[in-house]
């Protein structure tokens, strides 16, 4: 899977934490919170903020494993994470960090997750996490995933998968023909067979009950307004792009589309937590 921009990543976690399930996170913690020590990998797991996010729902004592195919981007982390916790010691891999209370320990891997999926989960986590990961991958991928954390009996905590869902302020005369093309492109191949897109939450959670977890979902949704006016345009100027790579969209309605520059806006995400019954 192709990496994204550090730039990107930035801009969008402060929308990407205010948006996650406060239901299922606070599910995610009752469940994982007490326990003095938790293992946890985290897949797509860019710059760490998923980390960021979530380890201030576990104990008191974690170990991570950050995997992505960008080394770029898994450098990024360790310095983030340098900047984010409170003290670090920082020799190598692992990272040792403290934050909170937490002792967080963080290991970084770099692996290709279509052919190493396996491998890049390890023997045996507690949790198995990512963030705005899984409308990328394909249906068969995601069967495998579900095969795979089934068999460790590990939870599974899924945020921020798009679901479908746009709205824009002001709206544009195109937007549905505009939101339809987009998600024709976005189950085109990006790196793990051709992606489910905005069925993912669907996908993920069917498999998941298939192999006898209680599956719990809530939304997630980007809501946007002036404050957000960098990630709206950013957003904008990335659904036209992708649109303009397709060709079914004529470039004066493209045009059009993008010169109506939004002042709100909502992007649909669903966030999963399963647990092995």
């Amino acid at each position: 899977m192709s990496g994204f921009a550090v730039e990107w990543l930035a801009l969008r976690e402060p929308a990407d934490r205010r948006a996650r399930s406060g239901d299922l996170a606070g599910a995610l913690a009752a469940r994982l919170g007490a326990r003095a020590r938790v293992s946890v990998v985290d897949l797509g797991a860019g710059t760490g903020a998923n980390l960021r996010a979530t380890a201030p729902l576990l104990g008191p004592e974690q170990r991570w494993t950050l995997v992505d195919h960008d080394a770029a981007l898994l450098g990024e982390a360790r310095a983030a994470l340098g900047r984010w916790a409170e003290a670090t010691i920082d020799a190598g891999d692992p990272l040792l960090i403290e934050k909170a209370g937490r002792r967080i320990t963080v290991s970084f891997r770099r692996a290709d997750l279509a052919a190493d999926l396996s491998a890049a989960l390890g023997r045996a986590p507690d949790l198995v996490t990512a963030s705005a990961f899984f409308d990328l991958a394909s249906p068969e991928f995601i069967l495998r995933f579900a095969a795979e954390v089934a068999a460790r009996r590990a939870a599974c905590y899924a945020a921020l998968t798009y679901n479908g869902v746009q709205r824009w302020a002001p709206s544009h005369p195109a937007d549905s023909a505009m939101a339809a093309a987009f998600h024709r492109h976005q189950r085109t191949d990006k790196g793990l067979g051709a992606a489910a897109g905005p069925t993912a939450p669907a996908h993920l959670a069917e498999q998941l009950r298939r192999r006898g977890y209680r599956v719990l979902e809530g939304d997630s949704p980007w809501v946007l307004g002036a404050s957000d006016a960098a990630l709206l345009g950013e957003l904008q100027d990335g659904f036209a792009r992708a649109v303009r790579e397709l060709g079914t969209i004529d470039e004066a309605t493209l045009d059009a589309w993008s010169r109506l520059r939004r002042t709100g806006g909502e992007v649909g995400h669903t966030d999963l937590l399963a647990f092995p019954d």
